[in-house]
């Protein structure tokens, strides 16, 4: 019988920059959430005030949003939460407020397209931390 050489010791498999990326995506999901839900009392108190379209649209991108949260592993993911920030731009019509919300978070979501961009280079280059040899 011939021996098997020894298989080296199986460490920790390396860790995943996108499991991560998604977490953060869906943070940032109901983060914005929180932020669109907070916009009801202002809108109640400022304005024209809470009618039955405002309340339902604010709870409507609420609930959608917290809906997206739940999808992020998806590839089309990124690209339906910068969509997403369009109809919290168009509520600049019924106020404001809900619409600099939405440019905010545009800003925000272009911010993270631009780092899903860069990990996504350095994956390509194996530079990330998770690629690198074992210096031992």
């Amino acid at each position: 019988m011939s021996e098997q050489p020894p298989q080296p010791a199986a460490g920790p498999p390396p860790p995943d920059p996108w499991k991560s990326f998604r977490g953060v995506m869906a943070g940032t999901l109901i983060l914005e959430a929180v932020v669109v839900l907070l916009a009801l009392p202002v809108v109640g108190a400022v304005g024209p005030g809470l009618t039955v379209w405002t309340t339902t649209y604010v709870l409507g991108v609420a609930v959608l949003l917290v809906l997206l949260a739940g999808v992020q592993g998806r590839p089309w993911a990124l690209w339906a939460n910068l969509g997403m920030q369009l109809p919290l731009v168009a509520g600049w019509f019924l106020y404001p407020g809900i619409g600099f919300i939405g440019l905010l978070f545009i800003v925000v979501w272009l911010l993270i397209a631009y780092l899903r961009a860069e990990v996504l280079r350095r994956q390509k280059r194996g530079l990330l931390p998770g690629q690198r040899p074992d210096p031992r």
